[in-house]
């Protein structure tokens, strides 16, 4: 599909911010369980989450699809002063008041988990449920990790990684190529051939969001996210919770644990076979783990 069919799909509702820029959200499916989805990136785009029609519709759950301002199918615009946390909270509450939801589930992935968190601990008196997917507590936890992965990497490897981000060659194509190699096949997604729409993703990628808020590269933080830490407020977010992610996430299984533990009515999902995006490399628990959730919160179960 392409980016006119997108933009003019069924479903399609357009929604007017504060500062007059619009994003684009997609209600797909029907049913009394509504789902708003938040993409990962910073600055990526909604499209590695359309699976989740496919693992949910036939469920009774309507999703709702959602680029945030700067991402592929909203408004673009070239102002760095717009990729703040803050803003990005205010921007998900206007969008569900746009779109009429009460009592209805969160699902955030990646720094959408981020979000959902920042979002949970403003407004979570409009929520259900929640689910934090492939996210942790802190930029400080993520960080540890994703560098711990990195050292057990072959000394050559770490060797040339480190002399391209040194260079700020992060464009070279032999450094791309260890990260396509080292990192995005063993720890973003684990399949040989990557699906089409988690590749589509990436390619529309804004950058200018992702280097303002995260940094050039993976493993030296330098945006303005630096710093975030919310281990010491999980307790506080009292709604239903999914914990879900893979046990070769960049997000370390140990901190997904720990966040479990923390917040009080939640529950842990690790998919055996999945990594940060299990949504794609381990569906059949991804989506088990989602179903059981939704089915269990409705019927008070949790």
């Amino acid at each position: 599909m392409t980016k006119q069919d997108k933009l003019k799909a069924p479903g399609v509702q357009w929604i007017t911010l504060d500062n007059g820029y619009r994003v684009w959200t997609q209600r797909v499916g029907s049913g009394p369980v509504k789902l708003l989805t938040l993409h990962g990136g910073p600055g990526c785009s909604h499209e590695y989450l359309e699976c989740l029609e496919e693992f949910l519709a036939p469920q009774g759950v309507e999703v709702i699809l959602y680029d945030q301002l700067g991402s592929w199918c909203s408004d673009q615009p070239e102002d760095e002063s717009l990729w703040q946390l803050e803003r990005f909270i205010s921007e998900i509450e206007q969008v569900r008041e746009a779109l009429g939801l009460e009592d209805f589930y969160l699902y955030g992935h990646s720094c959408g988990g981020l979000w959902a968190i920042e979002y949970a601990l403003k407004y979570q008196r409009h929520l259900k449920g929640l689910v934090l997917a492939g996210i942790t507590g802190s930029i400080h936890s993520y960080m540890a990790h994703i560098n711990h992965l990195r050292e057990q990497l072959p000394p050559d490897v770490i060797e040339k990684m480190k002399h391209y981000e040194a260079q700020d060659e992060l464009d070279n194509e032999e450094y791309q190529s260890l990260l396509k190699e080292h990192l995005y096949r063993k720890y973003i997604c684990r399949l040989p051939h990557w699906p089409e729409s988690l590749s589509r993703a990436f390619d529309h990628m804004n950058h200018q969001v992702y280097n303002t808020m995260q940094g050039n590269n993976e493993f030296v933080f330098t945006g303005n996210l630096l710093g975030w830490d919310r281990w010491n407020e999980l307790a506080e977010i009292r709604v239903a919770t999914l914990v879900l992610s893979g046990r070769y996430d960049t997000m370390a299984p140990d901190d997904q644990k720990q966040m479990a533990s923390i917040l009080p009515h939640s529950r842990l999902v690790l998919c055996d076979n999945g990594s940060h995006c299990s949504m794609w490399d381990d569906p059949e628990n991804y989506k088990e783990a989602l179903v059981s959730f939704f089915q269990d919160v409705e019927s008070g179960r949790i």
